[in-house]
């Protein structure tokens, strides 16, 4: 089944995107040389894997999967929705 909701309804690939961000504090935390040349890279490859994601989701889901993909943003929410659904 195609899953919309939880995290999945503000953002389409929420495992990755909490993976950046952490990511993304590594870099911050300790800004070696070593996390600022990986951090780039890593963002492709999951946005490469994301991508490859979709296409087989929309080939298993089809029309379903490509509405759910026009209405939620791929790895960062829309933050008035977010505040929308707390509030």
């Amino acid at each position: 089944a195609l899953a919309t909701a939880g995290p999945y309804a503000y953002v389409r690939h929420p495992q990755y995107a909490g993976f950046i961000l952490v990511m993304f504090g590594f870099v911050l935390q300790w800004p070696t040389l070593l996390t600022l040349a990986m951090f780039p890279v890593l963002v492709w490859m999951y946005v490469r894997l994301a991508r490859q994601e979709e296409r087989e989701a929309i080939a298993a889901f089809g029309d379903a999967y490509a509405r759910y993909a026009e209405q939620v943003p791929a790895f960062v929410p829309r933050w008035r929705r977010v505040i929308q659904d707390i509030g």
